[in-house]
Order: C-alpha cells, then sequence, then structure tokens
C-alpha cells in the first residue's frame, strides 16, 4: 500500500508538469485565435499598434499620478473589450503575478524611504518604520507595472507574433535581435513538446516510486538530453535557412498598409500620452 501511494504521488507529479506543458502550448494557440478576432484593435496596421504600445509605455512609466495610471487602465479595458478579447482571461494574465513579483522588488522601499511613518514594527530589538511615502511609491510602481505589463498584453493577444516581428523590422530595430526574438519564439514550442513527449515516455514506465536520488538523476539526464539536441537542431536549422535562401529578412505573408484610421488611432494616443504629462502635475 506504501510502495501504491508514492506511485500516485509520484504520477500525480509527471501529470501536474505534463499539464503545465500542456497548458503553455495552448496558451500559444489562444493567443493566435484572438489575434485573429474581428475586434478593433485587430484591424489596426501592426506598425501602428508597435508605436502606440511604445508611446502609452512611455506615458504610464513617466507618469507619477495614480489617477492618471488608473485612466490609462480603464481606457486600456475599453479598447480590450473593443478587441473582443475575454475580459477575465486578460485581467487574470497580468495582475495574477505582478502584485508578487513587483512586490518583492519594491519592499524595502517601504522601510527605508524617508518622510513621516505610518506605524512601527518591533522585531524583537530592532524597530522598523513603515513610511507614508515608501508605501506611496509603492502603489505608484506596482501601478506602472499593471499598466505597462497590460499594454505588452494587450499588443501580443491581438497581434500575430510574425506581424509583431515584421513591425519592429519596419521601425528599424536591429535585424539580430529581430531573428533571435522569432527563433526564440518558434522553437520554445518545439522544445516543449519534445518535454512532454519526455514526460509521457517517463509516465508510461513508472510503476512505484524509484526514489528522490533516481529522479534527480533522471531529471539530469533529461536536462542534458535536451540541451545537446537543442544544440544540434540549431546547426541543422541555420543550415537548412541558408541552403534556402536566407538572407535575415523577416517575411509574411501580410501586406502593410497605413489607413486613415490607423493614423487617427496613433496621433489618439499620441495626444493621451502627452496630456499624461501636464496631468501628472496636479491630478493626485
Amino acid at each position: 500500500m506504501i510502495g501504491s501511494d508514492h506511485a500516485e504521488g509520484h504520477i500525480g507529479w509527471l501529470e501536474h508538469s505534463i499539464a503545465g506543458i500542456a497548458g503553455s502550448i495552448e496558451r500559444a494557440v489562444f493567443t493566435e485565435e484572438l489575434a485573429r478576432q474581428p475586434g478593433w484593435l485587430q484591424r489596426v496596421d501592426p506598425r501602428a499598434k508597435v508605436a502606440m504600445f511604445l508611446i502609452a509605455v512611455i506615458a504610464a512609466s513617466a507618469s507619477t499620478s495614480l489617477g492618471v495610471l488608473l485612466a490609462l487602465y480603464l481606457v486600456i479595458l475599453a479598447v480590450a473589450r473593443a478587441s473582443r478579447l475575454p475580459f477575465d482571461f486578460f485581467v487574470k494574465r497580468v495582475w495574477l503575478g505582478i502584485p508578487l513579483f513587483a512586490g518583492i522588488v519594491i519592499v524595502p522601499s517601504i522601510f527605508f524611504a524617508a518622510g513621516p511613518r505610518l506605524f512601527d514594527l518591533g522585531l524583537g530589538p530592532v524597530h522598523v518604520g513603515i513610511s507614508a511615502q515608501g508605501v506611496w511609491s509603492a502603489v505608484i510602481f506596482v501601478s506602472r507595472v499593471g499598466v505597462s505589463v497590460s499594454l505588452a498584453v494587450l499588443l501580443v493577444l491581438t497581434t500575430r507574433w510574425a506581424d509583431v516581428l515584421k513591425s519592429l523590422h519596419a521601425l528599424k530595430v536591429p535585424q539580430v535581435f529581430v531573428l533571435v526574438l522569432s527563433m526564440t519564439y518558434r522553437y520554445i514550442f518545439l522544445f516543449l513538446h519534445t518535454l512532454n513527449g519526455m514526460f509521457e515516455a517517463r509516465k508510461s514506465r513508472v510503476v512505484a516510486r524509484l526514489g528522490g536520488r533516481e529522479d534527480r538523476r533522471w531529471i539530469t539526464r533529461s536536462m542534458g538530453a535536451l540541451m545537446s539536441r537543442s544544440f544540434k537542431m540549431s546547426n541543422d536549422v541555420y543550415a537548412a535557412m541558408l541552403a534556402r535562401g536566407f538572407t535575415g529578412e523577416i517575411r509574411t505573408y501580410s501586406t502593410f498598409r497605413m489607413r486613415a484610421s490607423d493614423w487617427l488611432a496613433l496621433t489618439a494616443t499620441l495626444l493621451l500620452a502627452a496630456a499624461t504629462l501636464p496631468l501628472g502635475r496636479w491630478w493626485v
């Protein structure tokens, strides 16, 4: 019975890993499907969308007003609704991770920032005070990160990845950077699929738990095999690309053409970003 319980726990760990890998692939496929929806932002020229994203991120990063950041976020939610994105999926994808990681980065400023103290924490002989200015700075920082990540998610969900890369190339982003980004995105899913197959093969051979040492050995061997396979595949793929006349230029079947509506959306974003600068001086 004990061996059976161990086996069930071991198989549960494998199933959890397989489910995580499969979920990553499914989310990527779902993202591509959303980019093909007949929403408002999906119809905007990808080059205009990338430029709008950069302008909005700069505006959010330069803002020191919580009211301005909340107003920007409300605009983002309205654009997401107009683009027919699932509301709960969009919000959860942004805010489930931001408070944790952004909070870890900003926590020290709460205790060491200058200014009046809200209250003191007694940790034995040491007394640590929480600064009001530190708390306010932390709120502004998390809000900035939330707005910026929301903009990035909005761009990715409404634009096919190949069009994003082509837009970066059109905006004179270094060709090497675009190429590396393209290959990384393309082949990470291939290796996820390979890793999924390795987990499935492992699961099919598991009868009873062999122990933590054997598990660590298997993980080490799998990591080494996957790394060796990735090096070999990179050389093979590059040789195949050169044989087919690859010159480093990103090519897609899409033809970009800026329309009047695209210029209007870009201009509106620029005006909105410009308006945040004076508003941030008096709107808390």
